[in-house]
């Protein structure tokens, strides 16, 4: 078996993640290919990519803000952006539904926390679903409240972790 290799996004890496993203995600909570080009040519250092035999399997993308509003759209689009402040605030969680199952999630996860550690950021922040909010518990995210983010459609639930 492989050893997953991350790396940060690159623009040539844009479909094969937007690819993931619309596999991945359902209805409309997928981002476009738009947003995800953005996000890769404005905070590449928030983009962090799962690769398997050259082979990209999943990602993780954020951007960085002063003071966080998870239900704010156009932050997605990275609006408002700072790579100077110290909270990350995540906006795709994602591993290729043929990797899923196999611990990768939590692999790209746990290195995800640890460049943000290393940039200096002192707190990652996440909305999720339902189901998953005992997962993110287990990385050391505790929950804040239910967003008022409708996003895609479907009720979401704010975490947060310090670094």
């Amino acid at each position: 078996m492989s050893t997953p290799v991350f790396r940060r996004a690159t623009p040539v890496d844009t479909d094969r993640c937007f690819d993931i993203e619309i596999t991945s995600y359902e209805g409309d909570e997928a981002a476009t290919r738009e947003k995800i080009a953005t996000r890769i040519n404005l905070y590449p250092e928030g983009f962090l990519c799962m690769t398997l035999d050259d082979e990209i399997i999943g990602f993780i993308n954020a951007g960085c803000a002063w003071e966080v509003v998870m239900s704010d759209e156009e932050f997605k689009e990275l609006v408002g952006h700072d790579p100077a402040a110290p909270n990350a605030v995540i906006m795709s969680v994602v591993v290729h539904p043929d990797f899923q199952g196999k611990g990768y999630a939590s692999l790209l996860m746990r290195e995800f926390i640890a460049q943000m550690k290393s940039m200096g950021k002192k707190t990652i922040h996440l909305m999720c679903k339902d189901r998953h909010i005992d997962l993110y518990a287990h990385f050391g995210y505790r929950y804040i409240k239910p967003s008022s983010s409708d996003h895609g459609g479907m009720a979401w639930h704010e975490m947060m972790m310090t670094l």
